[in-house]
Formats: structure tokens, C-alpha cells, sequence
């Protein structure tokens, strides 16, 4: 059994570990909503686009329906 200063160097150490691991996934999961963001900006402004097309090419429906 190891001694007591042991299993708290031990413990320690994966405590730290664990902080690192942590920090290093919470800044992919940032990056990622940042991306994930910037997608869906890109997503709602094409979408805009296309809704404006759709309404010149149905005006122009209709005036040559006329």
C-alpha cells in the first residue's frame, strides 16, 4: 500500500491532468460554436438571398402572365 504523501502526489497529478484535459476540450467546444455561428450567419443570409430571388422571379411570373 503506498503511503499517504504518495496517493496525494498522486492524486494531484491527475487532478491536474483532468484540469488540462478540461481546458483543452472546453476551448475545441468554443472554437467550434464560434465556427458553428459563423455557419449559420452564412446559412440565414443565403437564405435571405434565395427569398429574394424567389419573389423577383415570381413578379416576373406574374407580369408576363399579364
Amino acid at each position: 500500500v503506498a503511503p499517504f504523501g504518495q496517493v496525494s502526489e498522486l492524486a494531484e497529478q491527475l487532478e491536474e491532468r483532468l484540469f488540462h484535459l478540461y481546458g483543452f476540450h472546453n476551448e475545441l467546444i468554443r472554437e467550434r460554436l464560434q465556427a458553428l455561428a459563423e455557419v449559420m450567419e452564412r446559412v440565414e443570409a443565403a437564405r435571405a438571398e434565395l427569398r429574394h430571388v424567389c419573389c423577383t422571379v415570381e413578379a416576373a411570373y406574374r407580369d408576363l402572365c399579364l
